[in-house]
């Protein structure tokens, strides 16, 4: 199974109504979410899945991709890693699965599946990082295949 956090692009600190969900994408982080999006459709196999936050960042970050997607408020803002990692299947899912959401979340779950040292890694606004599950003598491992920021593709 591959597994691909996408951090949604660079927002606004406040919405119009005072809500974090609210909150949009700046004009920078409509770049940022447009320049991932390129790279990473190019990438992706036709039948990848895509899940995205509820919140109205993510949801700006997930259309620039302009593929369907579904709407999981296990990755809203502040959800854990594990319900991440649930929401997804992981690691028995099939196929490619993009999950459009949050730090810390998306910092968390990377370092569990890595087996980090630390808490969370971090990921920049906008960025990606794929991962992979195989099986390598018995033993499951997960690997990184690609980590891009919008400022490199």
């Amino acid at each position: 199974m591959d597994l691909i956090f996408w951090r949604h692009a660079e927002a606004h600190e406040e919405s119009a109504d005072g809500t974090d969900l609210a909150r949009e994408l700046t004009s920078r982080g409509l770049k940022q979410a447009s320049r991932v999006a390129n790279w990473l459709d190019r990438q992706l196999p036709d039948g990848a899945r895509v899940i995205s936050s509820p919140a109205q960042r993510a949801l700006q970050t997930a259309d620039a991709l302009g593929r369907k997607y579904k709407v999981r408020p296990e990755i809203a803002p502040d959800a854990s890693a594990q319900a991440l990692l649930d929401a997804v299947q992981w690691p028995h899912g099939k196929g490619v699965v993009v999950v459009v959401g949050h730090q810390p979340t998306l910092g968390q779950a990377v370092a569990q599946l890595l087996q980090a040292q630390i808490a969370e890694m971090p990921i920049r606004k906008g960025a990606v990082w794929w991962l992979r599950t195989r099986e390598r003598d018995g033993q499951r491992q997960t690997v990184v295949v690609a980590v891009q920021a919008p400022e490199t593709v």
